[in-house]
């Protein structure tokens, strides 16, 4: 991990950890990250302080879970019962580092995938127009079966309402499609057995099947209301479900838009993340009045491919052709949101290059971020990045995949790379980690869906041979 004018070696990485607590190194650099966020992580997945003080043996390393479950007994806290933060801290230790077991293989490239808010679904979207909805609760039946309408090229995004009944889905097209969920049919192909009702995220393009004009991020509101998209005309659009019309669209950056979410329950903030390298903070109560982003969030050195809110309306991640994530802090942004990123001194490719050794040591000149995590590639599509779960972990680790077909997990307040999951044959575009479960999902473009738990079942990971596939993808 590096934070802004210095780098500082992160600690050796491990395969996976288990009971026995973090990675080695976790622990060593614990308090590097001096950030008020520190204190919020501590908060959240550190032990009752009777619990530390009294049970912990050595200061240094994590108190174990047998100790706490004695001083549960004991009732050392004076409380008698675990804390939200004392279950973190146990369930965190546990990582989803065991398996795989393959879910399902697919013959296109998996892009996106997502648990729903309660874990009991998992949604995962495929290049060939292909979209599954697994029940996680009914040993991963598939619930719905969508054959995708008006795809141009891939499915970029998907996502599901809050309360579950709808899931969209977006394309190289100006039209995100909307699925009933909770329908009786299983079978879900567009306007053949389902209406997928369309709805026109730009004015511009009149043309129903204008490829040339696509979406790469959709997201819910918290409450379902609206929908919020990123596409590659440089804009966002928030789009009113009640009153099915588009409401806002904002000429956000100077190149693609690739990821875009809400900050908070409260939908008055947006994040967005583009090609021209920044990261941009958007505040829909002043924006009619301004017209321009309250913010810049300026650090990477390349594009942007992911975005993710830490859901406080103040911190997020974004993952970056730079081959690195960064975690920022909104109080933090620039004010001068005409900034353009300096212009880059080599000519390269991120779809198929490799990233230049003499550009990794580079720093931006003015980064704003809290905090930089290397070691996963960014390279060929846009790799997706996370915090971890609140309930399991106190978002304690951000997690993301990667070219080299891994997924890979970093203390988010040490930096450490705790845990690398290898088992797939080409990048993994995409992945989740249950929000309640010690289970991360992996989706890749060897069109394998495979599932990484803790303590697991004691199965052997399925062999996947490795197919020829064309090396186009470029989202």
């Amino acid at each position: 991990m590096s934070r802004s004018g210095k780098n500082v070696d992160t600690c050796d990485s491990v395969n996976g950890v288990g009971g026995s607590g973090a990675s080695q190194g976790s622990n060593e650099v614990w308090s590097y990250l001096d950030h008020e966020i520190v204190q919020l992580t501590n908060l959240r997945s550190t032990p009752h302080e009777h619990l530390s003080r009294v049970l912990a043996g050595k200061s240094r390393l994590p108190v174990s879970p047998v100790k706490m479950l004695i001083g549960r007994e004991g009732n050392y806290s004076g409380r008698g019962r675990f804390s939200s933060a004392d279950n973190c801290h146990i369930l965190s230790q546990y990582l989803p580092f065991c398996g795989p077991r393959m879910i399902d293989k697919m013959k296109s490239c998996a892009y996106v995938s997502q648990f729903a808010a309660d874990g009991s679904l998992f949604i995962a979207g495929f290049q060939e127009s292909h979209i599954r909805i697994y029940n996680v609760d009914r040993q991963w039946k598939v619930q719905k079966d969508i054959r995708a309408k008006s795809l141009g090229w891939t499915i970029t995004d998907t996502s599901l309402s809050p309360d579950q009944h709808l899931l969209v889905y977006s394309s190289i097209s100006p039209i995100v499609h909307v699925v009933n969920v909770g329908s009786a049919a299983t079978e879900s192909h567009a306007n053949i057995t389902e209406i997928h009702e369309g709805l026109e995220f730009s004015a511009d393009h009149n043309d129903y099947y204008d490829y040339s004009f696509g979406i790469f991020s959709v997201k819910f509101s918290t409450d379902g209301r609206e929908l919020v998209a990123g596409s590659n005309d440089d804009s966002i659009y928030v789009y009113d479900l009640d009153a099915n019309k588009l409401t806002l669209r904002i000429p956000a950056h100077r190149s693609d838009v690739n990821s875009v979410c809400f900050a908070d329950e409260t939908g008055h903030l947006i994040y967005s993340g583009s090609d021209d390298d920044l990261c941009k903070v958007w505040d829909r109560r002043c924006f009619a009045a301004k017209g321009q982003a309250a913010g810049v969030l300026m650090g990477h050195l390349e594009g942007i491919t992911s975005i993710d809110s830490r859901g406080d309306g103040r911190y997020l991640i974004s993952n970056g052709k730079d081959q690195a994530i960064k975690l920022w802090d909104i109080r933090k942004m620039s004010s001068n949101v005409k900034y353009k990123s300096p212009p880059r001194k080599y000519e390269w490719d991120y779809r198929m290059m490799e990233y230049p050794n003499d550009a990794r040591n580079r720093t931006h000149p003015a980064d704003l971020s809290l905090a930089t995590y290397k070691g996963h590639s960014v390279l060929r599509t846009l790799i997706r990045c996370y915090f971890s779960p609140a309930y399991s972990t106190g978002q304690k680790y951000i997690y993301t995949g990667s070219t080299d077909a891994s997924v890979y997990i970093y203390d988010l307040v040490s930096g450490a790379q705790v845990a690398r999951l290898d088992f797939h044959e080409e990048p993994v575009r995409d992945c989740s980690w249950h929000p309640v479960y010690p289970m991360i999902v992996s989706s890749s473009w060897d069109g394998v869906i495979a599932s990484w738990e803790f303590p697991g079942n004691d199965e052997k990971p399925v062999v996947v041979k490795r197919t020829r596939r064309r090396r186009r993808p470029l989202y």
